[in-house]
């Protein structure tokens, strides 16, 4: 078989992959035995299958991860786009505009469609453009769990994720909250983001934590371990800046397998991040539908062993 994949194939095969997955059945290659990085879903918490090519929301948001985007019907038409296409895991959070990008998602989406899980996060305030500062405080984040229910047009979260742990707040008070509202039926499953393994332990002495989100891509592997932990675990783990962000990913590894496979840097690069562990979630995130297109097409990109090597380093 020619081992030549033209953008156009990719994208067909998975429009029909996500026509697939909308009408409850499996995406190609789904009767791969579970455990290997070849399996293209993942039960987040042992019973929320997603599609492990994700969708991140965030730069749907305006410059600056603040405000609405400049073109709002186009930011509405791409997230109706990533479902046509059998995307059914979005990240969001509610410092993403703030609360414009969960909005968004509600104004597109709502109702959603069956089996569509939407991962939204809290713990991380907005004073201005490109400002973070984390917010633990237990009543601070049992009010952003409700608002973003409303934003959100939901009565439970799939998968609520501790944005950033709060340095002035001990982390048992902060999932301590989480697990409040676990209880009362507004979350369904907890994640934490951008944490080591000890911490990921010391918070599953808490409560069940059962993903992880921290900056991982081709380039950039400081969180190796972590990964390791996760798959030994069974824990989703999602990849933010899987394509390395506004700088981008380059290496001479990099475009040697895009022109050997006839796709893009940014396809290898997420390609090889699905056969990284079988627990990657990688969530990309454009505002651009052909982009967009160009990502979720990457799931059917399969790197020889050699290749995923070559890339490794």
């Amino acid at each position: 078989m020619d081992n030549m994949i033209t953008r156009r194939r990719f994208v067909g095969l998975s429009a029909a992959a996500g026509a697939t997955i909308l009408a409850g059945g499996k995406i190609l290659g789904s009767t791969s035995a579970p455990g290997t990085a070849t399996n293209p879903v993942f039960k987040i918490g042992g019973d929320l299958e997603v599609n492990r090519l994700g969708f991140g929301a965030m730069r749907l948001t305006g410059e600056g991860v603040w405000g609405w985007p400049p073109d709002r019907a186009n930011a509405l038409k791409v997230l109706k786009r990533a479902v046509e296409l059998g995307v059914n895991l979005i990240d969001t959070a509610d410092a993403y505009g703030p609360e414009t990008d969960e909005l968004l998602i509600a104004e597109a989406l709502h109702p959603y469609p069956k089996g569509l899980v939407i991962a939204t996060k809290g713990g991380s305030t907005r004073p201005g453009p490109g400002q973070w500062v984390p917010n633990g405080h237990p009543e601070y984040l049992k009010q952003a769990v409700e608002k973003s229910l409303k934003r959100l047009r939901l009565e439970r979260i799939d998968l609520y994720q501790l944005h950033r742990i709060d340095p002035k707040v001990p982390v048992e008070e902060s999932l301590g909250a989480l697990k409040e509202m676990q209880s009362a039926g507004k979350i369904r499953h907890v994640g934490l983001s951008e944490v080591s393994t000890a911490e990921i332990e010391r918070a599953r002495k808490v409560l069940p934590i059962v993903s992880t989100q921290n900056r991982y891509n081709v380039e950039d592997r400081k969180w190796e371990k972590v990964i390791d932990y996760c798959e030994k675990e069974n824990l989703g783990f999602l990849p933010w800046f899987p394509v390395g962000g506004g700088r981008g990913v380059k290496s001479a590894a990099l475009d040697a397998v895009a022109k050997a496979h006839n796709a893009s840097v940014y396809q290898v690069a997420l390609a090889w991040l699905l056969q990284r562990s079988p627990v990657m979630l990688p969530i990309p995130g454009t505002s651009n539908i052909q982009h967009l297109e160009d990502n979720v097409a990457a799931a059917k990109l399969k790197l020889t062993p050699e290749e995923s090597k070559a890339l490794a380093g």
